[in-house]
């Protein structure tokens, strides 16, 4: 009965690591997307993050039963302390460790995304990049300790994973230089233009005057004709005074 239990939980251990592994690869993948807001009409923004939080917390939820049952576990003696502190667990210290530090990691994420709102978007930001270097920790522990490590289904789930996140961020390195590369055109076209040109067009066309150039005399308008044209009363010059005055 008591070999039973054992299995059963070993097994248990094994799938709920699996399943945690391909849960985080997913939150990677989707954090990625997230990041580099991805979205179409059919899938929009705010559902691709509602997607990524969920598998996010299911991917917390997979690891936590991990960890239960690789402490409770009869066969091997983890032990209570290596589940925070690194490297001191008696059975497989390296990669055992790794798996540590892969938890440590993804609870500082888990306790910053809970208390978002009484901390600063800098420093939220900063410790959820911790997730990022989570996911190759995770890899490694499960390469290195899991049972399943020298099977092919394994390795072809360790390919797959890292083909998607690998893919993930090499869209994102492109889709950013292709973004700084318009912002770079973008602004060269702007300097292109002077500002005083262009106010000086403005005004053109709001006034509908044109601007003389220099050397160039300004065209006068004609004067009005016509009855409602107003009179103009010119004096005589003194010329034409002194010839009156003689005769």
């Amino acid at each position: 009965m008591l070999a039973s239990h054992s299995t059963t939980i070993w097994y248990a251990m094994r799938a709920t690591g699996i399943v945690a592994l391909v849960l985080l690869t997913g939150t990677v993948v989707l954090g990625i997307l997230t990041a580099g807001r991805v979205g179409s009409p059919s899938w929009p923004a705010f559902a691709q993050a509602d997607l990524h939080k969920r598998v996010s917390l299911l991917a917390m939820a997979f690891l936590a039963l991990h960890v239960l049952t690789a402490v409770v576990d009869t066969y091997v003696h983890v032990g209570w302390a290596s589940v925070l502190v690194p490297f001191v667990s008696p059975y497989r210290p390296l990669w055992t460790g790794l798996g540590t530090v892969g938890v440590d990691l993804l609870a500082a994420v888990a306790i910053s995304s809970a208390l978002r709102q009484r901390m600063s978007a800098r420093t939220w930001r900063a410790i959820h990049w911790l997730a990022y270097g989570s996911w190759p920790v995770a890899m490694a522990h499960s390469l290195g300790m899991g049972t399943d490590a020298s099977r092919l289904w394994m390795d072809a789930l360790a390919a797959a994973c890292t083909l998607a996140v690998g893919g993930a961020l090499a869209w994102r390195v492109h889709d950013h230089r292709e973004a700084s590369a318009r912002a770079a055109r973008a602004g060269a076209t702007t300097r292109a233009v002077p500002v005083h040109r262009a106010d000086r067009s403005a005004a053109r066309l709001s006034t509908g005057a044109s601007t003389p150039r220099p050397g160039s005399t300004r065209p006068v308008s004609p004067a009005p004709t016509g009855a409602g044209a107003p009179v103009e009363h010119r004096t005589a010059s003194p010329t034409r005074l002194l010839e009156k005055d003689r005769t």
